[in-house]
């Protein structure tokens, strides 16, 4: 094949998953899975899993068309459907950081490419990759050294609508969507907000920076914006690093960024920065303690083995200027660990430790990390206060009361924010925790709300009992016939489904069913993304986790939520099994126990649980008393709610005079 690629060619390449077909069509996935059942002609899936298909783009636009349905897809959603048809997802870095090389050779050498384009498939698969590296010589090696035909495809379809689209927009629209689909990989990326402040702490405008641990580029990104003029990064992943060049240099952006261990091979053992900005890596056991014991960097005392956060902590003071701000993320547990206290209090003695800033708590779901703010000494009077800020339930406090504290370090600082006396903090623990410090904000009492809970508990309370439904003994020696989930489900009376115990729970746009959600009857707590292929619940589904200790069961009333980390899901043939049925002997057999014999908890395997082998009218009078107690069993649980909120708020209305006792009490 010669020339450009014809619009059926690449269309062959491009296939979507049922998410994919969700955004174009402005859908919830759940909508996608409707369509699939209700209409025969949807199309059929030409790659993927079973559990993850995937289907032709060419396929699924002529669906949506003959069927009236509305779709947009852009030029760039369109290269991107070719890039997740091109290869597996064990391939897509390669790929996506190979078409970022492209892009920017096509930013510096547009004619260049306009000339090689004229040329066959064969021709530039051959020779693309070394005209790349010709152009880009700043890119860390390891480009493949000849692409395949789809891939040229590609790279044609881009060099086609890279001037309409922009450049580095272009890519920030591949690498969005590719880091939705490693979500999981790229956990740990930095959050754009805290990239801000990061840099905003560390005042890096007009200086030069450095991150040892750049990932993506995120920090070095969020420097250049706020006018640093010269920026170095280290990386260990070569992907990784291969995608932060290639972000740099779409936005004009003179960084360069090497690909190696900082801690073991620092590629800049001479350099020293202004600013050194980093999202350190947590919890790395294999840092290379047994082989940097002697390593000069170690100034403030030999990192224990197991606190490998406080050797690239002293890596970052190493390459700061005398003066220069250190800005660098710590496990909330670094503040406090009896193994890094020596360390601790020698960056206390030294003047480096400035500030501790604690963002634990901004998710629900996670602990955030702290934020350590360093200074490499100089030839001056040492600082006597150090800055404790708790912006757990703020963070955009940190960065003024950092400059509050900066123009007064020994002033009362406003908020939820101490600053302490250094030799304050130096005894037998030298906790730099600003939760140890710093006085949480007063909830202020509700005197109102306390009588609304208090009336609403006596109503509640008054009720509960009249909630039971009633039950009669059965004759003696009945015997009834049983039969298994295993059974029921080679029969296609149900399908069991389960969620992989690893996805991302607290980022995306999906909302997700946790195990406490299902123990608790509370809406989903958590988040996924559509790009990780959750399981989504549908209305009548029957979740439960049959590992929990304790019974966690529900019949779902929404539609669209996905299933979480440890849950079942079982979804049922409503004409042959009835939900509120199954799932009460479910839950009863979570609640007999280890000690009941074979139970449910003891196989962890839900299709050996055996059931009643009953006809479907059975089946729901049975239903309907346990779907009678589970709303008593909600009714129990919101009773003790109350109770505990307005034990809460006497304690707290007693304290601040708010309340006084009755005077029948006195």
């Amino acid at each position: 094949m010669t020339g450009d690629a014809t619009t059926e060619d690449t269309a062959e390449l491009s296939t979507v998953a049922a998410q994919d077909i969700a955004r174009l069509a402005d859908v919830g996935r759940a909508a996608v899975s409707n369509w699939r059942r209700r209409f025969a002609d949807f199309p059929e899936p030409v790659g993927g899993s079973s559990a993850s298909p995937l289907y032709s783009l060419a396929d699924v636009e002529a669906w949506l068309t003959r069927h009236g349905r509305q779709f947009r897809l852009t030029p760039s959603d369109r290269i991107w459907q070719q890039v997740r048809g091109a290869v597996n997802d064990l391939r897509l870095d390669d790929l996506v950081g190979y078409l970022g090389a492209f892009l920017v050779f096509l930013q510096r050498e547009s004619p260049r490419w306009k000339a090689l384009a004229g040329q066959s498939d064969s021709v530039i698969a051959e020779s693309l990759t070394a005209t790349l590296v010709a152009a880009v010589p700043e890119l860390p090696n390891g480009l493949v050294e000849r692409v395949d035909d789809a891939w040229v495809a590609i790279v044609r379809a881009i060099g086609d609508i890279a001037d309409e689209q922009g450049h580095a927009s272009l890519f920030e629209f591949l690498y969005d969507r590719y880091l939705q689909v490693h979500s999981r990989r790229y956990a740990g990326v930095t959050p754009a907000p805290l990239a801000d402040l990061m840099v905003d702490l560390a005042a890096v405008s007009g200086g030069s920076v450095f991150d040892p641990a750049c990932g993506i580029g995120t920090l070095i990104l969020a420097a250049h914006a706020r006018g640093a003029a010269t920026l170095h990064g280290q990386e260990v992943d070569e992907s990784s690093a291969r995608l932060a060049v290639v972000r740099l240099l779409l936005h004009d952006t003179a960084a360069k960024v090497v690909v190696g261990d900082s801690l073991r091979h620092d590629a800049f053992p001479d350099e020293r920065a202004d600013a050194v900005v980093s999202n350190l890596p947590f919890n790395e056991r294999s840092w290379g303690y047994d082989e940097l014991t002697s390593d000069p960097r170690w100034e403030y005392g030999l990192p224990p083995r197991g606190e490998p956060e406080l050797a690239w902590l002293q890596h970052c003071l190493a390459h700061a200027k005398p003066g220069g701000y250190v800005v660098v993320t710590m496990p909330a547990g670094a503040a406090s660990r009896r193994a890094g206290r020596r360390i601790r209090a020698n960056l206390l003695r030294a003047g480096a430790l400035r500030a501790v800033i604690s963002l634990s708590g901004t998710s629900p779901t996670t602990t955030g990390p702290d934020l350590w703010v360093l200074r490499r000494p100089i030839d001056r009077a040492l600082p006597a206060h150090v800055l404790m800020i708790d912006a757990s339930a703020d963070p955009a406090i940190a960065a003024s009361t950092w400059r509050s504290f900066l123009a007064d370090p020994g002033s009362v600082p406003t908020g939820p924010s101490q600053s302490m006396r250094i030799i304050d903090l130096l005894d037998d623990e030298v906790d730099v925790s600003p939760t140890r410090y710093v006085t949480p904000t007063r909830t202020e009492f509700d005197i109102a709300q306390f009588w609304q809970i208090r009336t609403r508990l006596g109503m509640a309370a008054a009720t509960l009992a009249d909630r039971l439904p009633d039950l009669a003994a059965s004759p003696a020696g009945q015997v009834i016939p049983m039969t298994t989930i295993g059974e029921l489900t080679r029969a296609g009376a149900i399908v069991v489904q389960q969620a992989p115990h690893s996805m991302v729970t607290d980022a995306g746009d999906v909302p997700l069913l946790t195990i406490e959600d299902v123990r608790l009857g509370r809406p989903p707590s958590g988040l996924t993304q559509l790009a990780s292929s959750p399981i989504l619940i549908e209305e009548g589904d029957v979740v439960a986790s049959i590992d929990s200790r304790e019974p966690a069961v529900r019949v779902t009333t929404d539609a669209g939520v996905a299933l979480g980390p440890g849950l079942h899901l079982l979804r049922i043939d409503h004409a042959r099994i009835d939900p509120h049925f199954l799932a009460g002997f479910l839950q009863a057999a979570q609640s007999e126990g280890p000690a009941r014999g074979p139970s449910l908890l003891g196989r962890a395997d839900v299709r050996r649980l055996n059931v009643p082998r009953m006809s479907l009218a059975e089946q729901r009078e049975y239903g309907e008393t346990f779907r009678q107690l589970a709303a008593f069993t909600d009714s129990l649980r919101e009773t003790t709610s109350l109770g505990a909120s307005l034990l809460r708020l006497g304690l707290l209305g007693l304290a601040d005079r708010s309340l006084q006792p009755h005077p029948r009490n006195r």
